[in-house]
């Protein structure tokens, strides 16, 4: 029992969990302001569309593969779908999610059958297929902004499920929009846990061959997760543009490092094969809280860059060590 403890408290999730309460209090001591109800509000918009890639990320890696195409994909699938929009006056919201969402799963049907079909290394596909949704992006779609959003899809951005006050008077609002990742975080989460497909990504990404013996078809879990993938990645895509109420062509460009080292910093390794939503949530909080709230502490932005990067580099050597010693402890 007390071993079972112990090692619960041990584990990926909790000493993230720890880093950051350690975090919050030094940043709270130093700055008090940090310790409002404003800040889960600031933080929660920080976070919202990063969550939303790194659910996706979260998958592939526990699975045994990798993505960068997302930001690419991203860019792509929501500013054609919002030239589209544009071009044809076309103001609803629906047809934004589900014209962008289809655009991307044809990217990752792409990924998919270069990767399941093709039997080419996951970071080569996507890397290849990432030049080319940001080459077709700029080649043929343009690279003029657009701010001009229509008025009942701009509307959205204005959505707010409450609004909280602080002690100086300043109005924070918690945009609707974060119900997209709170919701995804769910469904992935009893997705993962309860069904046998969920299992069946775990085991690819453990041993492949031993998951084809155990009557795991391979290559349509790789098909499914890839076009799911690129799925979220449109819907991330979607997201920015609205929260951000603009549509860029390269807007989310550069996202793919960061993303993948709040999921590997959350636990998940990344040779595959174990992951968990609720360390994914927590890997994300804290990079967003380096990111948003060092400078509160008199920290220089550019070595926040220094200090994310330590955290990414202690977060997958912990991760590492730990696997590689339950690893040990089990051949005993």
């Amino acid at each position: 029992m007390n071993n079972r403890i112990k090692t619960r408290l041990l584990t990926n999730e909790a000493i993230v969990a720890y880093t950051i309460i350690v975090l919050s209090l030094l940043i709270g001591f130093i700055n008090p302001a940090f310790l409002e109800f404003s800040t889960v509000i600031t933080l929660s918009r920080a976070m919202l569309i990063t969550l939303i890639f790194a659910i996706l990320e979260m998958v592939i890696i526990i699975s045994g593969g990798i993505d960068v195409s997302f930001p690419a994909i991203a860019c792509f699938s929501s500013y054609a779908t919002l030239k589209l929009i544009l071009h044809f006056q076309i103001d609803s919201i629906l047809f934004f999610y589900i014209v962008a969402g289809v655009i991307g799963i044809l990217f990752g049907l792409l990924n998919a059958f270069l990767i399941a079909k093709l039997d080419l290394p996951a970071l080569i596909a996507t890397l290849g297929v990432s030049s080319v949704a940001n080459g077709a992006t700029l080649a043929f779609l343009g690279t003029n902004e657009y701010s001009n959003i229509p008025e009942h899809i701009d509307s959205l951005s204005k959505s707010f499920l409450f609004s909280y006050q602080n002690s100086k008077g300043i109005t924070f609002q918690m945009t609707s929009l974060i119900l997209i990742p709170i919701v995804l975080l769910l469904v992935v989460f009893i997705f993962l846990r309860f069904t046998t497909f969920g299992r069946g990504i775990y085991a690819i990404g453990g041993d492949k061959n031993a998951a084809r013996i155990a009557g795991f078809n391979i290559k349509k879990i790789q098909y499914t997760i890839y076009m799911a993938a690129g799925f979220l990645s449109a819907i991330g895509g979607v997201t920015y543009t609205i929260l951000m109420r603009q549509g860029s062509p390269q807007n989310l460009m550069g996202a793919e490092m960061m993303v993948i080292a709040a999921v590997v910093v959350g636990g998940t390794r990344i040779t595959g094969g174990h992951g968990t939503v609720i360390g994914t949530l927590l890997g994300v909080l804290l990079i967003a809280l380096v990111q948003n709230n060092l400078i509160m502490v008199g920290v220089p932005v550019h070595f926040q860059t220094f200090v994310v990067g330590l955290i990414i580099v202690l977060g997958t050597g912990i991760t590492s060590i730990r696997a590689k010693h339950i690893a040990n402890s089990s051949k005993v």
